[in-house]
């Protein structure tokens, strides 16, 4: 089911089965998830980054990265700017942002799922409608 974003020039950290951190985390490039983790976990500004939580993972916290890949327990919210997978065993308590969702049968989300549009362009300049003006004998309104 997840569909891995090679990061050629990024690394990958593994917190392994049994490893427990309490605290923040902050990576680039791949963080595979066995353990538990018990605070944040975001990339550093303007880097790209996945998160790998595996079935026997858990983090209670928020997840702020661009591709997130869940089969474990999330207690906290996901704010998947790229894209968010759900696997079956997935079990998110909190709420949910995302660009893109892939979700298996059997996965679990207690929470909000919002759906983020990109970013709307900025329009050129200022959109107004041109003014109108009334025909005094007839009311009739007629654009300028």
């Amino acid at each position: 089911m997840f569909r891995k974003r090679s990061y050629a020039s990024a690394t990958t950290s593994l917190v392994a089965p049994g490893t427990r951190v309490s605290g923040d985390v902050n990576f680039t490039g791949t963080l595979h998830v066995c353990g538990s983790i018990e605070g944040s976990i975001s990339v550093s500004d303007g880097c790209e980054g996945m998160v790998v939580l595996s079935a026997e993972g858990t983090v209670t916290g928020t997840i702020s990265v661009p591709v997130v890949a869940i089969d474990g327990h999330v207690v906290g919210d996901i704010h998947a700017t790229e894209r968010l997978e759900l696997a079956a065993q997935a079990r998110i308590e909190g709420d949910v942002y995302y660009r893109s969702l892939e979700m298996a049968a059997g996965a679990q989300v207690n929470g909000r799922m919002v759906h983020c549009e990109e970013t709307p362009k900025r329009l050129s300049g200022p959109q107004t409608e041109p003014p109108l003006s009334r025909d005094l004998e007839t009311g009739a309104a007629a654009l300028k």
